[in-house]
């Protein structure tokens, strides 16, 4: 079969095409909604600005195919093979892509809001500014992927492998990352505000000016992670791992600290306004010029910490171990 009869069989009202065999065919800007292409042979073929919104191309071989800025929206895409597909600008919003093969496929500025790609290998994908709200992520593997400015706010990410991920500047508001591992993860300048990184493994991870106000990042391990110049405001840190990292200069106002391990941190210049740190360990922490004005730190330990400059204004240090050893009263 080849483009021709495709579409004069479509205008005809046929929309059974499963299996066929339409390599290398130039279907530009057709119109082919809703159509069964399944288990179909669609290697290099040109869909460029087509409308496909509804089609089912489960299993089917788009291996080198042109989707560019096709409309795929509901589509399925179950097992289907878009090894080295060109998907720059394509709507696939809402659309199912469980177990489908993306490896080396340009995906540049894809809308995949609402879209579930549970379990999918994005491994090494350039996803740079791709729209993913919402999307199922669950379990998906995204090694080593650029998702530089992506919007992600609402995602599933559960599960999901994100070794070396490049995320600088991407939108994550309100995504969950519970127990998620982000050791290492570039998260420059991100948008995490509202994010729930309750248990993850933040170690060493490069945060400097992302914002996390009200996020959730309770039991999370922040060792030696770069959080330089974040926006921290009402963020729960409660029971956090914080040795070592580097938080100067941070916005923390009315953030939870309580129980959290802030030994060995850098504070120098952080607003620590209305915290609470109740029962925190700073030990060794540099608070030199931090703002503490109300903040809560009964029950704290400050063996060893820097506190030139330091604002305690109104702070609340009842059963507070001081630096010099003497629990203030």
């Amino acid at each position: 079969m080849d483009a021709d009869e495709l579409l004069r069989r479509y205008a005809a009202g046929e929309r059974e095409f499963s299996e066929v065999n339409l390599i290398g065919a130039n279907l530009e800007k057709a119109h082919l909604v809703g159509i069964n292409l399944s288990r179909a042979y669609l290697a290099t073929a040109n869909f460029s600005r087509a409308n496909l919104q509804g089609t089912n191309l489960s299993g089917a071989s788009l291996y080198q195919a042109d989707l560019s800025f096709a409309k795929l929206n509901q589509a399925r895409l179950t097992e289907a093979d878009l090894t080295k597909a060109n998907l720059k600008g394509a709507y696939l919003v809402k659309s199912l892509l469980v177990g489908t093969k993306l490896s080396g496929a340009i995906l540049t500025g894809v809308n995949l809001s609402l879209a579930n790609l549970s379990g999918v290998n994005l491994c090494g994908a350039d996803l740079r500014g791709i729209n993913l709200r919402s999307a199922n992520l669950v379990n998906a593997n995204l090694s080593w992927a650029n998702l530089s400015g992506a919007r992600l706010s609402g995602a599933l990410l559960r599960g999901a492998i994100l070794n070396g991920v490049q995320l600088s500047e991407a939108f994550l508001n309100g995504v969950d990352l519970n127990g998620v591992d982000l050791d290492g993860v570039n998260l420059t300048g991100a948008k995490l505000s509202g994010a729930n990184l309750s248990g993850a493994n933040l170690t060493a991870t490069n945060l400097t000016f992302a914002q996390l106000r009200v996020a959730l990042l309770a039991r999370s391990n922040l060792h030696a992670a770069n959080l330089h110049g974040c926006a921290l405001t009402k963020a729960d840190f409660c029971e956090a791992n914080l040795s070592k990292a580097d938080l100067s200069g941070t916005d923390m106002s009315a953030a939870d600290l309580t129980g959290a391990n802030l030994n060995m941190a850098n504070l120098h210049g952080a607003n620590l306004n209305a915290a609470s740190l109740r029962g925190a360990f700073l030990w060794g922490a540099n608070l030199n010029v931090a703002a503490m004005r109300g903040a809560d730190l009964t029950g704290a330990s400050m063996r060893g910490a820097y506190l030139e400059a330091t604002d305690w204004h109104q702070a609340n240090l009842t059963g507070a171990i001081m630096p010099d050893g003497t629990i203030h009263e």
